[in-house]
């Protein structure tokens, strides 16, 4: 396999791994009730709502203009995600949506050759490929969350979002 094949399946299966961790978000979030979103094991946890608006602004920091900006965006209130506001679900998901709309569309715009050039966040260096991976292991922590507390949430009523566990022989 040569370098420019390695970058290119490097890039694909970035990109597939974010699709997944987005899909099985918003599979587990669809799972619950509007009352579900707020719920906050203890006072110092996020609750789903606040993931949500973490993660939207986080992508939307971190991907708009990647190859030539700071990933942390000077206009980006980054203390304020971690606060309900009121905001509702459906304004979270907005920023959502637009968060994941600009990591695809960056990603799908890199080439191969991107892959060594230096990008910044929060005024650290960074090949492109360790910015990549270093989102896509927040986000996986921060999905993990929103799963465990669906989860949580539903109970004996949660739909797996994988292979559903094998049923006791006897």
């Amino acid at each position: 396999m040569t370098e420019q094949q390695i970058g290119k399946e490097y890039l694909e299966n970035s990109i597939k791994a974010f699709q997944s961790m987005k899909s099985m978000a918003e599979k587990a979030i669809s799972q619950l009730e509007p009352a579900d979103y707020r719920w906050q094991p203890d006072p110092e946890s996020n609750s789903i709502l606040i993931l949500v608006k973490h993660i939207g602004g986080n992508l939307i920091s971190r991907w708009t203009d990647f190859l030539t900006t700071d990933g942390e965006k000077k206009d980006r209130n980054r203390d304020s995600e971690f606060e309900d506001e009121n905001a509702s679900m459906d304004q979270a998901m907005v920023r959502w949506e637009k968060g994941w709309n600009t990591l695809f569309q960056t990603l799908s715009g890199l080439s191969e050759d991107d892959l060594l050039r230096t990008v910044y966040i929060r005024g650290e260096p960074h090949s492109v490929v360790k910015a990549i991976h270093r989102q896509l292991t927040h986000y996986s922590a921060h999905i993990g969350q929103i799963l465990y507390i669906a989860k949580h949430r539903k109970g004996s009523n949660w739909q797996t979002l994988s292979l559903p566990r094998a049923k006791p022989k006897g």
